[in-house]
């Protein structure tokens, strides 16, 4: 294995705790605008349900890479809120398709919603244009990072 700079050892090791760091506060934001308290678990599966649409729960527990029990219980807690439902799929009626609700889909979209807002807001309040124009600009290769 090539020599790992001490420059990319430390690019990897900050942007890992910044991005984990503003994953965490953007996760806030969305709760503090929420009626109901979701675990990280539930609104995690709820998002993914949001982007999946319909769904099988043993294909979501693969996407969310946890076992299929853990998603079940979690799905059982979207249900009793009133977020997801359950129906019998067409293919397979064994199996049941996952999606979410008129309540889910507006938590799923406010969550969205105020999220975006609030970082937006950070940027237009917290940072210069020029630091805007830097930020896209690392965006940009952070993007190439994620093709590989």
């Amino acid at each position: 294995m090539d020599h790992i700079s001490d420059s990319a050892a430390r690019a990897a090791r900050d942007l890992r705790v910044v991005f984990s760091r503003l994953r965490r506060r953007i996760r806030e934001v969305a709760r503090d605008e929420d009626e109901g308290v979701l675990s990280p678990s539930q609104e995690s599966a709820l998002s993914l349900v949001g982007k999946h649409g319909a769904a099988t729960a043993s294909a979501l527990a693969s996407a969310e890479g946890v076992r299929p029990q853990s998603m079940a219980a979690t799905l059982a807690a979207l249900e009793q809120h009133g977020l997801i439902r359950r129906t019998p799929d067409p293919d397979d009626g064994r199996r049941q398709l996952v999606t979410l609700t008129d309540g889910g889909r507006a938590r799923v979209e406010g969550n969205r919603q105020a999220r975006e807002e609030w970082l937006a807001r950070a940027f237009q309040d917290r940072f210069t244009e020029e630091e805007r124009q830097t930020v896209l600009a690392a965006l940009r290769l952070m993007e190439r990072l994620s093709q590989q």
